[in-house]
């Protein structure tokens, strides 16, 4: 089939309602990076520019992944969790240490963050699994091995250390195990390896500022200390009110009060500037890209594509909870930023290969010869 008739084949099938909710998304997270680093002078607009490079390069790439067969992740998915672990490792030894955590390739002024690729590995590899162990095998056999190879990635993102991404991961396999249907006690055995796993957790992975941040949360304070960022971040949240400040006008991020306002705490910038209406806005194109992975899913006449597209669905909710509850105080700082949203080339770029392969994985479903 040629190039040009191929084109149209995707143009007929493309999720459009998907891919436009994405793309939006995309565009309104760029608004709010150049607003945040127009008021802090050159420095501030050349990570806009990286942000600009990632999305136009996590673009392109999201169109590539389209047309070429999902099979060819499925048959070579072992090579892909090889190339995770082995990048994992090579970041303990080559990577760049920022914010306490040694979890970034530095190269030519550009960083690169190789657990957002881990997790998009990740969902392949627990898609494969899976999809290839029939119902019938028995469930601890099922359990035990996926949770090793979650917990391989785990461990080695917890020596950086990265407890946000590593609970990521690991809620990721959770949830898949737990649409499965994987008998109760066993759930109850994840439960108790989850404790055990926070225990040894805290007494030789969490940095000091990452504990504080844990007991901030359990037991908040009155004075600005360790609980500073939420609080900064819970006043951006309430000073927007229904039509907020204008975009470029919120004190908080334009003042730099609020640290680290264009990625983890984007969310709160978008409430001051943009108000409830904003957030509003923002969170339905989440519930239509949530919408249009589900509904798909009962198109999807293979499981390799149904835990794929079950997987995206979950690691964007988890994503978009983690950092929604971060901004709002319900939940502890664990430096986990907005999908599509939030600064950061890599995190970027993994989110938009993902779309592209769920895509690829839709436009296959609905046609027989592609």
């Amino acid at each position: 089939m040629c190039m040009l008739a191929k084109l149209k084949v995707a143009a007929k099938n493309l999720d459009w309602f998907l891919m436009m909710s994405v793309l939006l998304l995309v565009c309104f997270g760029l608004a709010e990076v150049y607003s945040v680093s127009y008021s802090q002078g050159l420095g501030g607009m050349a990570v806009f520019k990286k942000q600009l490079l990632a999305v136009i390069l996590g673009v392109i790439l999201m169109v590539a992944i389209i047309f070429v067969d999902y099979y060819f992740f499925y048959s070579y998915n072992h090579y892909f969790y090889l190339m995770a672990v082995a990048l994992l490792i090579a970041v303990l030894f080559f990577g760049s240490v920022i914010n306490g955590t040694k979890g970034w390739f530095s190269l030519w002024g550009f960083g690169f963050q190789p657990v957002e690729l881990a997790k998009f590995f990740l969902l392949l590899f627990l898609a494969r699994y899976f999809a290839d162990t029939p119902g019938s095998a028995t469930p601890l056999k099922r359990l035990v091995l996926s949770g090793l190879g979650v917990g391989l990635l785990i461990f080695l993102v917890l020596m950086q250390p990265d407890f946000g991404s590593a609970a990521i991961l690991f809620a990721v396999w959770f949830f898949l195990v737990l649409f499965l249907g994987f008998p109760r006690k066993y759930i109850v055995i994840m439960f108790i390896s989850l404790l055990l796993a926070f225990v040894l957790g805290w007494q030789f992975f969490l940095k000091d500022y990452q504990k504080d941040r844990i007991i901030s949360f359990v037991s908040p304070k009155t004075t600005l200390s360790s609980d500073y960022n939420v609080n900064q971040a819970m006043i951006a949240v309430g000073a927007g009110g229904w039509f907020g400040r204008g975009l470029g006008f919120g004190s908080q991020s334009q003042l730099k009060f609020l640290p680290e306002a264009k990625n983890d705490f984007i969310f709160a910038v978008i409430s001051e500037e943009l108000g409830f209406l904003g957030v509003a806005l923002a969170l339905s194109f989440f519930i239509v890209i949530f919408y249009r992975i589900l509904a798909n899913i009962k198109k999807i006449n293979n499981d390799f594509g149904i835990f794929f597209l079950l997987g995206t669905a979950t690691l964007i909710f988890i994503e978009m909870f983690i950092n929604i509850g971060m901004n709002m105080g319900l939940l502890p700082v664990v430096g986990i930023g907005l999908p599509f949203l939030s600064y950061g080339g890599s995190s970027m770029l993994a989110h938009l290969l993902i779309i592209g392969l769920a895509e690829s994985i839709i436009i296959r479903a609905k046609i027989k010869n592609y």
